[in-house]
């Protein structure tokens, strides 16, 4: 709870925890996370070594992720990942498709967060899950059609594992469109909400971690 201005303000924090041996993409390194000076084994502070892939959790990718000499993570305009956004429930246990988001009234400009079974399954196993839901290749096309200006997920690829890994990202990234991946929505109702989400800045970084919040509107 936040309190300002005479009101409580409740945000729901969407991040997901880094921790050593957490789940990450196959190939991507390793999390570590250890304590290099330690208070109780009678150092002075308290100081950690941590150890990860730009990818790792809940980060953001930027298009030289995948496209050569285009924009990197520090050059992410900041209103892309800040401001209105929705949050949207997909059914589908395999795929977010067109047909799925045309039940939603998307537009030119909206942030979209995607909440799928990834968000009550898969965050609470350090196993990377192959069967993860993601946006097939036709629906990222459909996306790119409604002029979305960033998309979310709520597991490590916006991509399928099998399939549509490279189109899916390729098609979303080429027409401008942010991506944040490693969303936990579990506790965020489908609705509208307040977007809050900042990478870490890293000079010509291909993605970061990031903290990301959402607030009721």
């Amino acid at each position: 709870m936040f309190e300002g201005m005479g009101k409580k303000r409740t945000y729901i924090d969407i991040t997901v925890p880094i921790r050593s041996g957490m789940a990450h993409w196959p190939g991507d390194p390793e999390v570590v996370v250890e304590r290099t000076e330690s208070i109780a084994q009678g150092d002075e502070y308290n100081v950690s070594h941590i150890s990860l892939g730009s990818h790792t959790g809940t980060h953001v990718d930027a298009p030289c992720h995948y496209f050569r000499d285009a924009a990197c993570i520090d050059s992410i305009p900041l209103d892309a990942l800040i401001g209105h956004a929705r949050v949207l429930h997909i059914e589908d246990s395999e795929s977010v498709k067109p047909e799925a988001l045309a039940l939603y009234d998307i537009g030119a400009g909206d942030r979209i967060l995607l909440k799928t079974r990834n968000s009550r399954r898969d965050w609470a196993d350090d196993d990377f899950r192959e069967d993860f839901v993601y946006i097939s290749h036709e629906a990222a096309r459909y996306l790119v059609r409604m002029g979305v200006r960033t998309v979310g997920i709520d597991y490590l690829s916006v991509g399928g594992y099998y399939k549509d890994g490279r189109e899916t990202h390729r098609t979303l990234l080429a027409a401008g469109i942010w991506i944040i991946e490693g969303l936990n929505l579990s506790k965020a109702e489908p609705g509208r909400y307040e977007l809050i989400c900042l990478p870490l800045k890293i000079a010509n970084g291909d993605g970061a971690p990031a903290r990301a919040i959402l607030y009721p509107t």
